[in-house]
């Protein structure tokens, strides 16, 4: 193996067949057609691996977590196949504004581009296929609350998309109605900035990529990965905890 780049994100799993890795928010997964420049963490795994691995999946480049990548073309097809046909079980953690008006929940809608702004989705009519996306509150604050999210379908932002639309945001969102991030100023009670500016506590899109579930392709074996809690994202809900409170009913959020 060569020496690997700097920053070279972690290796959550390996074997002959799969890599994973816990791409860090910010970080693209596959080359931008606009800006060939940009670093991608396919480019960098051919570069420093072997050119014969492919991602088997995307996630958008400011989610973290996890993305798995096939070392053989019979691996690849499998796990592509596994995700066209919606087998495998993608969940993510969403650190959202407000929370959702029931623990536990499934949203329905339709998801397509909007034609009005390149680049984002909305929410469109029934002509359109539906997408589907489950939800489970684990935690609630005074302003904020951390989902456990499962898209059923693989529509573009679906997931952002989707927790707008039920007046959820997810923090630091700039497409979907939440672009600031969490600073300490808008939870701590009479907080005073030092220094100036306030740097926030999370600043980038609250949305990662923690488990992933599918069927090993050489193996036939059911193999579940797992992504650590980024640290900004736990120091986000640190300070949530410590200043905000918890167990706030949802009615307190909206």
């Amino acid at each position: 193996m060569k020496k690997q780049p700097n920053p070279w994100p972690p290796v959550l799993y390996e074997d002959d067949w799969l890599i994973a890795f816990d791409k860090p928010s910010g970080l693209l997964v596959a080359p931008d057609s606009e800006n060939k420049d940009r670093p991608c963490l396919i480019q960098l795994v051919r570069e420093h691996l072997s050119p014969g691995i492919f991602n088997t999946h995307r996630i958008d480049t400011d989610i973290s977590g996890i993305v798995l990548c096939a070392k053989t073309k019979p691996a690849l097809s499998n796990v592509t196949g596994q995700f066209q046909k919606h087998e495998e079980t993608r969940r993510y953690l969403a650190l959202v504004v407000h929370a959702p008006p029931e623990d536990e929940m499934e949203i329905a809608k339709p998801v397509e581009a909007d034609p009005e702004h390149p680049g984002v989705m909305k929410i469109s009519g029934a002509k359109h296929a539906m997408a589907r996306t489950r939800l489970r509150v684990m935690d609630r604050w005074r302003g904020y609350s951390l989902l456990n999210v499962t898209p059923e379908t693989s529509k573009t932002h679906q997931i952002r998309v989707h927790l707008a639309h039920i007046g959820c945001p997810v923090l630091a969102d700039p497409l979907y109605g939440s672009a600031g991030g969490l600073k300490l100023s808008a939870i701590k009670p009479r907080y005073q900035f030092k220094p100036w500016p306030e740097r926030p506590l999370l600043d980038r899109l609250a949305l990662h990529a923690e488990s992933l579930s599918f069927i090993h392709p050489e193996t036939k074996a059911s193999l579940t990965l797992r992504a650590p809690l980024p640290k900004d994202f736990a120091i986000a809900i640190k300070y949530l905890n410590q200043f905000a409170g918890t167990g706030f009913h949802a009615q307190t959020q909206a």
